[in-house]
């Protein structure tokens, strides 16, 4: 078998096999695209439609790095921000509430004590029901930042990590808060359009929202299905599947852009390029700090937006200790490996047409460990 046939074997047997519906896989490896190719299918009900290069994805937690992480890296370099400011110094509805004396570093390092999730949804739909128009709107979103201001801490501010959807609503409003503009044109002007990261976008939840504009892909079908959603009551198509995400407006910095992986690779090209001291858009010195692994918080993986391998990880058993990924909840996932300046994307969409399904977990370290035995190890 050739290198492609053996890759493209164990994608098209990931296919057969139910782990995900569809999937784009691609590698780039010092610069140059090593492999890219569409398997399997973006829809399967109500009729199969086939996965292609310019399917978009619902990129998840990829949000996360890609957008609010990468929109406090750019707030830090040009001086707006800093990462030991007190979130009430920003977000004065968080004075005199126990998270609000939590940093932008502790957010980013997912340290800061926040519960991993909360249904902020249930009470917003609930909400929307006897006020028509609430769901997605702005007063949603401060519905949330209340809500997230009145939790209580699971542990003491920065005495451990936990991987927290909450530290990265607050993130993704303080940037909107300090900037004075949604997520969605800062990001846009600030990043996507000069990477030509394109279309990297977020779907706002209706056209009547007020959390920003934005440019959704103009072909519906271009966009992967993902959820029969109960809670919808529909197969979930060019709208967010994150509940809390679609509840504000598809806008949120936990959750929410959608993207094709050459624009997701534009943007991690970016990152790779300030790691390696070559880029222009990123401050080197704030990238090797962002996707550094902190040791002030004891027993984890987490750099500032960005995960770092520890077994068992996701990237497999061949990325190198400097290597910063994230994965999304969808089954996208990125991780890049600056030593072999080698980068791997997979986007697919394992929650169509239902979430109850897993062999993700077991496919990604597996096709990780792939790539490089066939492109770098015989490359």
């Amino acid at each position: 078998m050739s290198t492609s046939d053996l890759i493209a074997s164990a994608m098209q047997s990931a296919v057969e096999e139910g782990v995900f519906p569809g999937a784009v896989l691609l590698v780039r490896i010092r610069g140059l695209v090593a492999y890219n190719r569409a398997f399997g299918y973006a829809a399967l009900i109500p009729h199969k439609e086939p996965a292609s290069l310019d399917t978009v994805y619902d990129l998840a937690s990829l949000t996360k790095p890609l957008a609010t992480a990468t929109a406090v890296l750019c707030l830090v370099q040009d001086g707006r921000l800093s990462l030991e400011d007190p979130l009430h110094d920003i977000l004065e509805e968080l004075k005199d509430r126990e998270i609000g004396e939590a940093t932008v570093f502790h957010l980013l390092n997912h340290s800061s004590g926040l519960p991993a999730w909360r249904p902020f949804y249930e009470r917003i739909a609930e909400q929307d029901r006897t006020h028509p128009g609430f769901l997605g709107s702005q007063a949603a979103r401060q519905a949330v930042l209340d809500s997230i201001g009145h939790e209580s801490l699971v542990f003491p501010i920065g005495a451990r990590g936990l991987y927290s959807d909450l530290g990265f609503m607050l993130l993704g409003l303080l940037v909107e808060r300090l900037t004075g503009r949604s997520l969605v044109p800062f990001c846009r002007e600030r990043v996507y359009e000069p990477l030509r990261a394109d279309p990297l976008c977020f779907i706002e939840t209706s056209k009547d929202c007020t959390v920003g504009t934005c440019d959704p892909p103009s072909n519906f079908n271009s966009v992967a299905a993902t959820e029969d959603d109960p809670w919808r009551g529909r197969v979930l198509r060019a709208e967010v599947h994150d509940e809390n995400a679609y509840a504000m407006g598809g806008v949120a910095g936990h959750a929410g852009l959608f993207g094709t992986a050459s624009a997701v690779l534009a943007v991690s090209g970016a990152w790779l390029e300030g790691y390696l001291g070559r880029g222009n858009c990123f401050s080197p010195e704030l990238v090797r700090h962002f996707v550094t692994r902190q040791d002030r918080t004891a027993g984890s993986s987490w750099g500032l937006g960005w995960d770092t391998p520890s077994p068992p990880s996701s990237s497999g058993t061949r990325f190198s200790p400097n290597s910063f990924g994230h994965l999304g909840y969808t089954g996208t996932s990125l991780w890049v490996d600056p030593v072999r300046e080698l980068e791997v994307i997979l986007l697919s969409n394992r929650v169509h047409p239902t979430r109850q399904n897993i062999g993700i977990q077991r496919f990604r370290p597996l096709i990780h460990d792939l790539i490089h035995e066939e492109l770098i190890a015989k490359g």
